[in-house]
């Protein structure tokens, strides 16, 4: 499969997952801050930031990532890093994202 149309399949599956406080994509609210396919073999890593270090869930986010990630038809392995650098702040959500909140 070509690589940006996995990365297509894999961007498309993240904006179907929502941090439970906010009723917004995780993709929307910006805490993606990369997506790579790896060759040869389709494995997908995926950096990720949460709200903030005490999120209640920043157990469960990553794991969802992670197993809805590895359910797309093509993806081999599926590699969930989580950082804080740079810390997430509003700015990073999406147009759509500040719409749907009424931040603009």
């Amino acid at each position: 499969m070509d690589d940006n149309v996995l990365k297509q399949k894999v961007i498309d599956c993240l904006q179907t997952i929502y941090d439970p406080e906010i009723p917004v994509s995780i993709y929307e609210l910006g805490l993606i801050y990369e997506t790579e396919i790896l060759p040869p073999y389709n494995n997908v890593q995926i950096v990720m930031t949460l709200t903030a270090p005490s999120c209640p869930s920043a157990q469960d986010i990553p794991v969802e990532v992670e197993q809805k990630v590895r359910a797309i038809e093509g993806v081999n392995e599926v590699i969930v890093i989580v950082t804080w650098d740079p810390p997430w702040d509003s700015d990073m959500m999406s147009e759509t994202a500040k719409l749907e909140l009424g931040l603009l």
